[in-house]
């Protein structure tokens, strides 16, 4: 289990800082399977799951949908057969916070 899974996620409200690239390649050796992405202006980490039928990959979306409300921050869910991707990024921001590491080792967990 990594470092990221005891922090605690705190609402951003805006204003706050996005993760530094030195944090962010830190935090990145503990969700090696997480890959960042650009969008626009925008960077997100995004994975995506496997499973063997579209049900296993709505009931995982569905457990990370209730991880999502617990800690109050919602990614993108894509749930196709066989396969969720998960992004998570910070809206408040448009960009990448260490809540976003957090949650995406935390995903890893479900």
């Amino acid at each position: 289990m990594s470092e990221l899974c005891d922090i605690k996620c705190t609402p951003c409200k805006g204003g706050e800082p996005p993760i530094g690239e030195e944090e962010l390649q830190r935090s990145l050796t503990q969700i090696p399977e997480w890959n960042v992405i650009q969008e626009g202006e925008v960077r997100k980490l995004t994975r995506e799951f496997r499973f063997k039928n579209f049900q296993q990959a709505l009931e995982f979306g569905n457990r990370v949908g209730e991880l999502a409300e617990e800690h109050r921050h919602h990614p993108l869910l894509c749930i196709e057969w066989g396969r969720t991707t998960v992004t998570w990024w910070t809206h408040a921001i448009e960009d990448l916070h260490l809540n976003d590491c957090v949650m995406a080792a935390k995903t890893d967990l479900v």
